[in-house]
């Protein structure tokens, strides 16, 4: 059964529809939001504009260390379609109060929607992993991961797209916005009501309602089983990197190519587009199989491809005063660093997908969803130190083909470090490299 075919199984659409949504959702509102602050907000207020970013963007992140933990619970102990539907229906509410919020041009509405926008996909996360196991089959994980993720990024690029143009369109953006976010929303919740029933994994558990103490409790839960928290720590260290390249490309394609913001736009899309395609090479890498053979092809070529970024250095052309998209196309660096993108982002794909379906997998039952919610601290946590160590280099004028070399060589050693500790990632990687070269000599 190809991954493709799972799209017309009731057991898997409804939910790749409803987080694609979800995804797309989010970050419509995200970079309306961004652009509405940088251009009208910061001067209509008289304030920095880039600070109110930053802002956001911690505001965003918030979430996720506050409420994970709880997010956790509930998804363990109640059933999940339902819990996604009402998740689903406070969306539509959230995102009333983003329109009233961009129509009103009221800043402290907005960044509250955002908050709440944080806080949702906080509790969505837990449910969206946790219930794949659930509706598929051993052998269908990878390919269900894979497209999980294909959409999420996919969502991703569509979201900021749609956003920054709609936010633009003149006085009326922010009623367009206002529109979509709503409408979008609304189309969520009217394909979650089609995902099967989902019984809850411990219908015994008991709410733990203190926070910290539970947060504390499911993160030292996780790093009980060695193995668990290495899965774990290769995911946030994903989230790290990309993260990273995210939050670079804008200031690269400025700085050092001296493109527009078509440019950044392409080199985002090629990023995204190469993540896609490597979460959906996976199944049939794997052959169908659970394989965290996988996940060191993926750091590896991560590692190399951030490499030759560092070496590509500055395109000839770059003497044009402002390098547009048509003329990024026509040079062959511009085409090399495009490629570089690229498959940064499939070798990304690559590397994520197997650590999401082997958590999955491995994750006993009764407490999959708080070790997924344990794992989406340790991401926002990452992210966070992505932002930090990003900042601090830029502050020290250190050139950004330069964090590019530092990403290569960082994860060179932390992918190595968990490669070693947990033996299965090399192993694996060892017999699939032998099957191919047996193959290779039998033809």
């Amino acid at each position: 059964m190809s991954q493709f075919d799972l799209l017309g199984t009731t057991r898997f659409w409804p939910l790749f529809w409803t987080q694609l949504f979800g995804a797309l959702n989010d970050n419509i509102y995200k970079n309306a939001l961004v652009i509405f602050i940088a251009f009208t907000l910061a001067d209509r207020m008289s304030v920095n504009g880039s600070l109110l970013v930053v802002v956001a963007g911690g505001v965003f992140i918030l979430p996720f260390f506050l409420f994970s933990a709880f997010a956790g619970q509930l998804a363990d102990r109640f059933e999940k379609a339902c819990l996604i539907r009402r998740i689903k229906i406070a969306e539509i509410i959230i995102m009333c109060f983003a329109a009233a919020g961009f129509i009103g041009q009221s800043l402290t509405v907005l960044l509250g929607v955002l908050f709440l926008m944080g806080t949702q996909s906080a509790f969505f996360g837990p449910l969206k992993y946790g219930i794949l196991p659930q509706h598929l089959h051993e052998e269908e994980l990878t390919g269900g991961n894979g497209l999980v993720q294909m959409g999420t990024y996919l969502a991703i690029l569509g979201g900021t797209m749609i956003g920054g143009v709609l936010v633009a369109s003149g006085d009326w953006g922010p009623v367009y916005v206002s529109v979509t976010v709503v409408a979008v929303a609304v189309i969520g919740w009217y394909v979650s009501r089609s995902i099967p029933y989902a019984a809850a994994s411990d219908a015994s558990l008991l709410i733990d309602w203190n926070i910290l103490r539970q947060t504390c409790r499911i993160v030292a839960y996780s790093m009980s089983d060695k193995a668990i928290f290495l899965i774990i720590i290769a995911i946030s260290w994903f989230w790290f990197i990309g993260a990273t390249f995210l939050s670079l490309v804008p200031g690269y394609t400025r700085g050092v190519l001296a493109g527009n913001e078509h440019v950044a736009t392409l080199l985002l899309t090629a990023f995204s587009i190469g993540i896609g395609t490597g979460s959906l090479l996976c199944e049939k890498l794997s052959r169908g199989r659970i394989e965290p053979g996988l996940v060191p092809i993926g750091a590896i070529g991560l590692s190399l491809f951030s490499l030759d970024l560092f070496f590509t250095g500055v395109p000839g052309a770059a003497h044009v005063t402002e390098v547009d998209a048509t003329v990024f196309l026509t040079h062959a660096t511009y085409w090399r660093v495009l490629v570089d993108l690229i498959m940064i982002g499939l070798f990304g794909g690559i590397y994520i997908v197997p650590l999401f379906a082997l958590l999955q997998h491995r994750a006993e039952r009764h407490h999959r969803a708080r070790v997924i919610a344990a794992t989406n601290i340790l991401n926002a946590l990452f992210m966070v130190g992505s932002a930090l160590v990003t900042t601090f280099l830029i502050r020290d004028a250190v050139p950004i083909p330069m964090i590019f070399l530092f990403v290569a060589a960082t994860n060179a050693i932390v992918s190595g470090l968990i490669f070693c500790l947990y033996g299965e990632f090399t192993r694996n990687f060892i017999r699939m490299l032998q099957i191919g070269f047996q193959i290779r000599n039998r033809r």
